[in-house]
C-alpha cells in the first residue's frame, strides 16, 4: 500500500510537467505592435585586400567611390589614373533592433558587388547606413571576418565557402534613434506569426487569466488586442514583460514540407493518412549514340563519312507492388506505413504528392 501511495504522488507531481510539455512562451508565438527592427543598408569601400579586389576596368563605381573618399580627406586625384587591386566596392546591411540607443553597436554584413575574388583580411572604411526613409541611423567601420577561402594556380582554382561576403561583429554604431514612445500606447496588438483562430483564442484566455480580468480580445485569427490601461501595471513595458512569458499551447495546421533538391521530408505531428493503396516503380529510357567513321581504301577515290549508330532501350526496374497503407492516427504510424513500402526519400516525395492529389493525405503540402 505504501508503494502504491508513493507512485500515486509521483504521478500527481508529473502531471503538471506533462501538461506543460507542449506549451510555448507567448514571446515566441507573437510579434508585439511597434516592437520591431528596421533594415539598414549602405554602400562602402573595403581596402587592404591581398590583390583580390575589384578590377576597376570592370567596376568603374569602385574608382568613383574611392575618388570621393580621397577628395573628402583632402587628396586631389582629379585626372589621375590609378588601378589598385586591393580595394572592393561592397553593400553593407544591418538590422537596427527595437529601442536601440545612440552609442550602442550592432552587427553588419558586408557583401561584394563587383568582381572581387575575396574580402578576406579587408577593412571596411566608414560607411553610413540608411533606412527606408533616407536618414542615416548608423555608421559602420571595421575589419571583415570572411567565411571562405580561395586557392588558385595557373590551371586550377579551389573555392571553399563564400569569400566575397563577411560580417563585422559590433561593426556599426547607432547615431540616430527611432522615434517610438512605447509608454504612450493605451492598447497593444499581438500579431501571431502563424495565424490560427484556436491559438488566438487560447492566447486571449491565457492573458485574461494572468491579469484576472478581461484585458485581451481576439480580433481575428492573427491579432489579439490588449487593453494596457486595464492591466493596472506601472507602464506598458511592465505589461509586456508579464505578457511575453505567459505559456500557451499553440494549435498548428497539419503540414508536410519537402525539399526536392536535398530530398528532405518534414512532417508535423498532426499529419493523417486515409486508407489507400500505393504502387511505385521506375521506368528508364536510354538512348546512346555511337557514330562510326568509315574511310575509303588507300589510294581509292572516295570520301570519309560518319555512319550514325543509335542504341535505344527501355528498362523497368523492380519497384513497389500495389501495397495497402492503412488509415493512421499518429505521426509514428504514418512514418511506419510509408517506410513499409521500402522506397527512397526522393521516391517518397512523389508518393506524398500522389497521396495529396488522391485526397488521402490530410495535411498542407509545401514544396520548396
Amino acid at each position: 500500500m505504501l508503494v502504491f501511495l508513493r507512485l500515486l504522488f509521483a504521478c500527481l507531481f508529473l502531471l503538471p510537467a506533462v501538461a506543460q510539455a507542449n506549451t510555448i512562451r507567448l514571446k515566441d508565438l507573437v510579434e508585439f505592435d511597434g516592437v520591431r527592427g528596421n533594415d539598414l543598408v549602405g554602400y562602402g569601400l573595403v581596402v587592404g585586400l591581398d590583390g583580390t579586389g575589384d578590377g576597376l576596368r570592370n567596376s568603374p563605381f569602385t574608382e568613383e567611390i574611392m575618388s570621393n573618399i580621397l577628395e573628402r580627406l583632402g587628396v586631389n586625384v582629379t585626372g589621375e589614373q590609378f588601378r589598385p587591386k586591393n580595394v572592393a566596392a561592397v553593400f553593407v546591411t544591418a538590422t537596427l533592433p527595437p529601442f536601440a540607443r545612440v552609442g550602442s553597436t550592432i552587427d553588419v554584413t558586408v557583401s561584394a558587388i563587383g568582381d572581387s575574388k575575396s574580402l578576406l583580411g579587408g577593412t571596411l572604411i566608414m560607411t553610413p547606413l540608411n533606412a527606408a526613409d533616407g536618414q542615416i541611423y548608423a555608421v559602420s567601420q571595421g575589419t571583415i571576418l570572411a567565411g571562405g577561402a580561395v586557392a588558385e594556380g595557373d590551371a586550377a582554382r579551389v573555392t571553399q565557402g563564400v569569400p566575397t561576403a563577411g560580417v563585422i561583429p559590433s561593426g556599426a554604431r547607432v547615431e540616430r534613434e527611432i522615434g517610438f514612445d512605447l509608454s504612450s500606447l493605451s492598447s497593444m496588438r499581438l500579431a501571431l506569426r502563424e495565424p490560427d483562430f484556436t491559438t488566438a483564442g487560447r492566447i486571449e484566455r491565457a492573458i485574461n487569466d494572468e491579469f484576472g480580468r478581461n484585458v485581451a480580445l481576439m480580433k481575428d485569427s492573427g491579432t489579439v488586442e490588449v487593453d494596457v490601461k486595464r492591466t493596472n501595471t506601472r507602464s506598458t513595458a511592465h505589461a509586456v514583460g508579464r505578457i511575453e512569458n505567459i505559456l500557451v499551447e499553440p494549435q498548428r495546421k497539419a503540414r508536410v514540407v519537402v525539399d526536392q533538391r536535398s530530398g528532405t521530408i518534414v512532417m508535423g505531428s498532426d499529419v493523417r493518412i486515409s486508407r489507400v493503396a500505393v504502387a511505385q516503380g521506375n521506368l528508364t529510357l536510354r538512348i546512346e549514340e555511337t557514330p562510326l567513321v568509315v574511310q575509303p581504301n588507300p589510294f581509292a577515290n572516295g570520301e570519309t563519312v560518319v555512319v550514325p549508330r543509335t542504341g535505344a532501350a527501355i528498362e523497368e526496374e523492380e519497384g513497389v507492388q500495389l501495397a495497402e497503407v492503412p488509415e493512421t492516427t499518429s505521426l509514428s504510424e504514418v512514418v511506419a506505413g510509408l517506410n513499409a513500402l521500402g522506397v527512397s526519400p526522393r521516391d517518397m516525395i512523389d508518393i506524398l504528392k500522389s497521396l495529396k492529389a488522391a485526397g488521402a493525405l490530410h495535411a498542407e503540402f509545401v514544396v520548396r
